[in-house]
């Protein structure tokens, strides 16, 4: 059982780094998305992005060009992305760690 146990605590560490990295990528992507507000007849385009319970407007321009939409649309697929991967490293550390709480047949 003891190599069981190696395996299992190699694994661990590995999904923990794992997870530190992807949360790291996570926060280099910006979040956010994109809001048009009419104001007297004129649109106007924002980044809305929550800052704790608020959220934060900030100013894009009054037309946004499609390579800002693309970027915009690309950075929150890979948030997604990312956000389901640690959904899933989660669910895999807390597994492992049930497992190496059980005990060893000496």
């Amino acid at each position: 059982m003891g190599v069981i146990k190696g395996v299992l605590k190699e694994e661990l560490e590995n999904s923990i780094q794992l997870k530190k990295e992807y949360e790291k990528a996570l926060k280099s992507n910006p979040g956010g998305c994109i809001v048009k507000k009419e104001i007297r007849g004129n649109n106007y385009y924002y980044l809305a992005i929550r800052e704790g319970k608020k959220v934060k407007f900030i100013y894009k321009g009054k037309k946004l060009s499609e390579d800002d939409v693309a970027q915009l649309k690309k950075s929150k697929q890979l948030r997604n992305k990312y956000k389901k991967l640690i959904q899933k490293l989660n669910n895999q550390i807390k597994y492992l760690r049930k497992a190496l709480r059980g005990k060893e047949d000496v």
